[in-house]
């Protein structure tokens, strides 16, 4: 296989005990150190001396199970706790010097200010590191959480997330790069001319501005959006930097990266502009057999009840209980107001296979519907170039089936595979993610509406 000078990125997807639900339950998986910031610091080093792009770490705001379902199947996943995403990666900003910190905070439950602000604070402790991943939070036990009856309608959700995408970036530009001064001399600690107020007032958010804290080392962090609707393409198209999608095959992880770049132009927008990173479940063994059997000692350890509420809260809370397990996956069934991208995809891998409940949620269980990639090191490197030369993805979120080893089985026989076809970087190559990312470094809005004045 031919290879070119295009270079794959990487993120490395942190999720508790591993991404395979039942992961917490193998031997070799440390379950009890879900909590303990030594096990995630143990993480980081594995994925910084690979060189991977980022850390990328999910959240739900809530216990992470479908709204309605019994404590006999929480009971059974590792997924009822985690940390925050932005206390974990600021503390990992301590003890990392080069890998990206990518956190998910949700557009439905932060204020605008309060995020701006954090993730410019994450941005500056990490120098240069930080990236937000847009979500606008999907299930209704989130919105309990917040004092509704119920989550807000899809369609608003991605009306509101447009306006504070808006916000956020316009509140990362409140100061110049130069505006501090810090002249003792004179007693000027900043120029007040290079500090601008937002003063937005829109549909969904009034927020005055200016933000406390300075720009930041990248202009401002990296904007992450992880949506695949029709609305999310559109918000990303014009919002986003990296895109994190879930894509099962070649053919239609092509389509969708052609769909979404053919839509940046009309924002005026370059799609170099944006990198999309689709997920992707990787087991590695020392043949195609071997690792089979990895990923078929995990599948052991997952109870049909686990399996059939997991396929339910990755649809959208859809209950599925009431239909035989061995049975057709149902059809004619409403699609959700959250998740819609994911329940389309599930539900037509259902159809177009003619696969039962059981057999679904054993192909959901260990990438919850991204890709999944089980074989060798070259087997899974050749995949990897395929996708990246045929335009299928500029990089992907490597999502490990369990930590710490599936993460360093894939750092220890993968990563090389990449180096060796020059594919994959020897070493880290600039200061900042946006750096490592192939992104520029944008210019304060100010400056440049100041140059055109005076032009």
């Amino acid at each position: 296989m031919t290879t070119n000078k295009k270079m794959l990125r990487l993120n490395a997807f942190l999720l508790n005990t591993g991404h395979h639900i039942a992961a917490w339950r193998h031997p070799n998986v440390p379950a009890n150190r879900a909590l303990d910031f030594s096990y995630y610091r143990e993480i980081a080093g594995i994925a910084e001396a690979a060189k991977f792009d980022a850390l990328f770490l999910a959240d739900h705001i809530g216990i992470n199970q479908a709204s309605g379902e019994d404590i006999e199947v929480q009971q059974r996943s590792a997924r009822a706790v985690f940390f925050e995403p932005l206390t974990l990666l600021s503390a990992l900003a301590v003890v990392t010097k080069h890998i990206g910190l990518i956190a998910t905070a949700s557009t439905s439950y932060h204020e605008p200010y309060n995020l701006a602000r954090k993730f410019a604070s994450l941005d500056h402790l990490s120098k240069g590191r930080a990236g937000w991943n847009v979500v606008t939070s999907a299930s209704n036990t989130e919105a309990y959480n917040f004092g509704l009856a119920r989550q807000t309608p899809h369609a608003l959700r991605y009306e509101q997330a447009e306006e504070y995408v808006h916000v956020v970036k316009g509140l990362w530009e409140s100061w110049e790069d130069d505006a501090f001064l810090i002249d003792k001399q004179s007693g000027r600690y900043f120029d007040p001319s290079k500090l601008h107020a937002l003063n937005h007032k829109g549909k969904h958010f009034q927020v005055a501005g200016p933000l406390n804290i300075a720009r930041t080392p990248q202009g401002h962090p990296i904007v992450v959006q992880a949506g695949s609707s029709e609305p999310g393409q559109e918000l990303a198209a014009k919002t986003a930097e990296v895109v994190f999608t879930a894509q099962q095959n070649y053919d239609t992880a092509h389509a969708f990266y052609k769909s979404l770049k053919s839509r940046m132009p009309k924002y005026g927008r370059n799609p170099d502009e944006l990198k999309i990173m689709p997920g992707m479940f990787v087991v590695v063994g020392e043949s195609q057999a071997h690792a089979q059997e990895k990923l078929e000692e995990l599948q052991a350890l997952l109870p049909p009840e686990v399996g059939v509420g997991l396929l339910s809260s990755q649809m959208g809370s859809i209950d599925l209980k009431p239909y035989p397990i061995d049975g057709l996956f149902p059809k004619n069934l409403k699609e959700p107001e959250g998740h819609k991208a994911r329940f389309q995809l599930l539900s037509q891998t259902a159809y177009r296979d003619g696969l039962t409940i059981r057999q679904l949620y054993e192909r959901t269980a260990p990438a919850r519907g991204h890709w999944t990639v089980v074989g060798t090191a070259e087997q899974v490197a050749d995949q990897m170039q395929e996708w990246l030369e045929g335009e299928a993805a500029d990089g992907f979120n490597v999502m490990a089936p369990s930590f710490p080893g599936g993460l360093q089985d894939f750092a220890k026989h993968v990563i090389p595979e990449l180096q060796r076809r020059g594919i994959f970087r020897q070493e880290y190559e600039g200061a900042t993610l946006r750096d490592r990312l192939g992104l520029k470094r944008p210019e304060s809005i100010h400056v440049g509406a100041r140059q055109e004045q005076n032009s």
